[in-house]
């Protein structure tokens, strides 16, 4: 297209009582079971390491299989992207529920010990079943500490009040690991995903740069807020959040609005789904140059756009993939200054 649109490259938990049968801190050793964790306000108690897992989420999902826990998933459900690259071959063993989310019969059908879920709306009122509807067959449940604030979901209505840090999916990823005994794994991608945010940062000076994230929607653009993981990267990178006075992840807004912030770079949600207009990438680069709203702003005539797909906006390890992006497109606009 002639476009300097930059794409992402594809490359503490609770003690058991009584104490002599007291977990192990997650991260050290083998864990010992039974197994309390506290989780986003409820504890959770596994007698073993499952051995039936569903994931809900995209996110939730390339832990799994990044900790090569393949062959204790039996299904996977709500995709906005592609798998990771380097996961395909073991996500190709997983049977896929559903592409958004799977009804809580279907769940059932796979005959799960354990479901775990990136966002709350899956354990809501509307969604797939609330926790305590699993808790009554037996089967456990885990939603990651990203989404959780105060033991309140996020993404189930709840109001984020602490911006989310690295720290809360490097948690979700030890905690994880620790729930199914496989500890040296979790250190080894948390070791590996560190070393490549800091490699990410190197030499990254934006800190005269302000940067709007644009999800999804054309008429109401969704765009990130100042507490979720999109702010995360542009905080990471020193850059500022053109948006990050408001407190949502991702709040609805009006053109109007994006223009009077007039961001000096728009990064950009390449959504591989077809859910609402603008969820492609093209459709979002048209609007933007086409649009007598948004035509003349200088991100837009200059094709100042970094383009990340939907899975690197959400707190899950594709969030280093986006960091990298995103940290390349910034070096790449400086050098052009």
């Amino acid at each position: 297209m002639g476009l300097s649109v930059l794409l992402a490259a594809l490359t503490g938990c609770g003690a058991s009582e009584p104490v002599p049968e007291q977990a192990t801190v997650a991260g050290e050793g083998e864990t010992t079971y039974p197994l309390v964790v506290e989780n986003c306000g409820q504890e959770v108690t596994f007698d073993a390491a499952p051995q039936r897992v569903v994931s809900l989420d995209q996110g939730s999902t390339e832990i799994l299989l990044s900790l090569g826990l393949e062959d204790r998933m039996v299904g996977t459900a709500s995709w906005t992207d592609p798998v990771r690259e380097n996961l395909a071959e073991a996500n190709d063993q997983v049977p896929r529920l559903a592409e958004e989310a799977p009804t809580y019969e279907v769940v059932l059908g796979t005959e799960p010990d354990f479901v775990t879920a990136s966002f709350g709306r899956h354990f809501a009122q509307g969604g797939v079943a609330e926790r305590n509807r699993f808790a009554d067959t037996g089967i456990e449940t885990y939603l990651s500490p990203t989404d959780c604030d105060g033991g309140t979901s996020i993404n189930a209505g709840g109001t984020r009040t602490n911006p989310l840090t690295v720290d809360s999916l490097y948690r979700e990823i030890r905690e994880l690991a620790q729930i199914f005994d496989v500890q040296s794994s979790g250190e080894e991608l948390i070791s590996d995903l560190e070393e490549r945010r800091q490699a990410a940062l190197d030499g990254v000076d934006a800190s005269d740069s302000s940067l709007a994230f644009w999800f999804a929607d054309l008429r109401t653009p969704y765009i990130a807020g100042g507490l979720g993981s999109a702010n995360l990267l542009a905080t990471e990178a020193g850059a500022t959040n053109a948006f990050a006075d408001l407190d949502d992840d991702w709040p609805a807004t009006t053109w109007e609005a994006f223009v009077e912030r007039d961001p000096d770079v728009i990064v950009l949600g390449d959504l591989s789904r077809e859910r609402w207009p603008g969820d492609q990438l093209e459709e979002k680069i048209d609007f933007l140059q086409t649009d007598p709203v948004t035509r003349d702003l200088t991100a837009v005539q200059e094709e100042r756009f970094i383009a990340l797909h939907g899975a690197e906006l959400n707190p899950s390890v594709r969030m280093i993939d986006g960091l990298e992006a995103l940290a390349d497109g910034l070096r790449s606009f400086e050098e052009t200054r």
